[in-house]
């Protein structure tokens, strides 16, 4: 797996904003993935002791990552925890459906063991783009802090 990702300081000011990229549409995935993760909490200061895996599957793969990030903000607030990490592993099926099967780690917030960061409240659809370009696959999102 190859993938990088950069936050962006003169894109959104009241939001965050990254790029993510890759040499495959799994690598943009991960690399996004780690990005959101990285922008909530410092991943080496939170263990794994809750995991859950999650299943989700679209035929564009621009919406099945924008939903796949989302969930990472949902189980955020609605389980009450950040992540240390996120094993991501995304197929195209033989009918053209994209699948994306992951299984997220991490434990309970605790504010004095646990370096927080941003407190995401969204994914937003600005400036949001995924796109395979010179056969490497990028993506833009703007998260809502």
């Amino acid at each position: 797996m190859a993938y990088t990702f950069q936050f962006l300081d003169d894109i959104a000011m009241a939001d965050l904003a990254f790029d993510a990229s890759g040499d495959s549409l799994q690598d943009v995935f991960q690399g996004a993935t780690n990005a959101v993760i990285e922008a909530m909490a410092n991943s080496e200061t939170i263990g794994s002791t809750w995991q859950r895996a999650i299943d989700r599957a679209d035929e564009d793969p621009a919406e099945l990552l924008f939903d796949w990030l989302s969930d990472l903000v949902y189980w955020k607030d609605a389980a009450g925890v950040v992540f240390s990490k996120s094993d991501v592993r995304l197929t195209q099926q033989e009918d053209g459906l994209w699948k994306l099967q992951a299984q997220l780690y991490g434990e309970p917030i605790n504010v004095s063991t646990q370096e927080l960061r941003a407190d995401v409240k969204g994914v937003t659809k600005h400036l949001y783009r995924l796109a395979c370009e010179g056969g490497r696959w990028a993506v833009r999102v703007v998260l809502d802090v």
